[in-house]
This record gives structure tokens, sequence and C-alpha cells, in this order.
């Protein structure tokens, strides 16, 4: 049966029984780090790794994980611009494969990063979900990725929502096609070291980047990720920055590229 939008997906409390986390108690342990004992392994170039997802905790979906690489506590700030470039190129493969299948109304991608972003595990990975039943494009629209220009070329767009999903600062990377992964995960890889190095004075703990296709392009959403706003959780109002701070910010990162 179809999912009309925005209802909710369905947690099996039973399946997340047992699963690890160690992104609060940093003592825990990695499944990701001990290769020797992964299953369900779909692909793998060099220390890149995706693998169906032990703990399939939401029902009519099929969950997977891409392992960006064998450094715990890596990430795309900081790898070398060719490791982000070959993660990023790896994960859009496994995606790409999850959505050609014509299994799932709807596959989508995410990562998620630091104590605030809702995972649970500090290993470096993406998420891929098919979603049986549930198309997640009635959910959002192209306004959500539209707003201050920070830089626009034939390779990359980039601009602070001016419409956010949840607000208060979303970035989004729009590219025309699959030839500009590289492009869009140099232009990530510079918000993200933006955002946990500089934005809020390195106060910043968690982001997660969304990925997106529609309206002909691929889009990343980059969110840094804080206590949610009781004006979204009660009422689903987001909140965005006013005109000026937007400036500021858009500056700051153009000044990065």
């Amino acid at each position: 049966m179809k999912v009309l939008a925005n209802q909710p997906l369905v947690f099996d409390y039973q399946a997340a029984q047992g699963k690890p986390e160690n992104i609060r108690h940093i003592e825990g342990y990695c499944p990701f780090c001990d290769v020797e004992h992964l299953t369900n392994i779909l692909a793998q170039d060099q220390d890149r790794i995706w693998l169906v997802n032990k703990f399939r905790t939401l029902e009519d979906t099929f969950q997977t994980v891409v392992i960006e690489s064998s450094e715990h506590n890596g990430g795309p700030s900081t790898y070398s611009v060719e490791q982000n470039r070959e993660v990023f190129e790896f994960a859009f493969k496994c995606w790409h494969k999850m959505i050609i299948s014509n299994k799932y109304d709807s596959t989508i991608m995410y990562k998620s990063f630091g104590p605030l972003s809702g995972g649970s595990l500090r290993h470096p990975h993406f998420q891929i979900v098919g979603l049986n039943n549930y198309d997640v494009y009635q959910n959002i629209d192209e306004s959500n990725f539209t707003g201050v220009q920070i830089v626009k070329d034939d390779q990359v767009e980039m601009t602070l929502s001016t419409n956010p999903i949840i607000g208060f600062v979303e970035i989004n990377i729009a590219i025309p096609g699959v030839a500009q992964i590289d492009s869009l995960a140099d232009a990530v890889q510079v918000v993200v070291k933006y955002l946990l190095n500089d934005y809020m004075g390195g106060r910043l703990t968690s982001y997660n980047l969304f990925f997106y296709q529609m309206a002909g392009q691929f889009y990343c959403k980059v969110v840094p990720r804080y206590a949610t706003s009781p004006y979204f959780i009660g009422y689903k109002i987001s909140q965005v920055q006013n005109d000026d701070r937007l400036d500021k910010i858009a500056k700051d990162i153009r000044q990065r590229l």
C-alpha cells in the first residue's frame, strides 16, 4: 500500500536490540572495524564496502550501509581530496544500482556525523535505503533547494536555503549529472571543514548529508545539527537565519572554495 506524504515510517524495536553505539561511548564495539566478521557484502572497492545493514529497524524498507574507509575516525573533513572523491564515487555507484533496480518507490542516501545527527556509530559511513511503498519526494520540492547563491558554474551550484526543510542553515549543492561527482565531493568537503572548524567558532559537533535525484539534477543538502527546535518538533515550523546572516555565511564559504 502506498504511503501518503509526511507519514511516519514504522520503527521495529525488536530489530534494534543489540545495536552497537560508539558515538557517545567511544569505547564501544565497532562492527565496521571488524571487517572479517562482516556479512551480506554487496560490493567492495579497496577498503570501501557496501553491505546489507545488520540492524534493519525500519519496516517495509531495504537498509544498506556504505563503509567509507578503514579509518575509524575518518570522514570528509580528514580525507585527502582524492580519497574523498573515491568515497563519493563508490557511494553514488551503490545508490545508482539500487535506484535502477526499480524495486523501490524511492531510494535515499544520507550520512550522519556526530552525537546530534541521529547516528549511532562513529566509523564513517553512508546509509542507502530502499523504501518499498514510500515516495520521499512527496515531502519536498525544488523550493527547499533554492536561496542565497554561494557559487554557480557549469560544474556545481551552491545555495543557502531560504525555505529550509528543518533549518536554521541548510547548504545545498547541485550538480547536473554523475560526471560532476568529483565537484560535488570537493564542495561537500569544503563545507564540512567550514562547519566543523569555523562555523559557530568551531563548536559544531554534528551534521547530516542528504542526497537527492530530482529535477534532472543531483543534490546534496548539508545540514549542521543542533538540538532540534521546539517550533519544528511541535508545529513542523522550520526557521531560517535572517538575510544578513545568510549573506555572511555564503561569503565565508565562498572564500574557502
